[in-house]
């Protein structure tokens, strides 16, 4: 048994990138669906909210320094 991934041959080196990709497409597939799954009543929404009139703010009581 050879326990250097340099030095293995052809065929292990196919059957790592063989199970990296088996399980790379395992856990795509389980977040896939349970991202599409959650129906649980917290989706949000985007509400518009429409600007109204022009107002004008001012203080009489403020001092003027000069």
């Amino acid at each position: 048994m050879n326990h250097s991934i340099y030095s293995a041959d052809r065929p292990t080196h196919l059957k790592i990138v063989v199970v990296a990709l088996v399980a790379g497409i395992a856990v795509a597939a389980v977040g896939l669906s349970a991202r599409l799954n959650t129906d649980d009543g917290y989706a949000q929404t985007a509400r518009v909210i429409k600007a109204g009139k022009a107002v004008t703010v001012t203080s009489s009581e403020a001092s003027v320094v000069r």
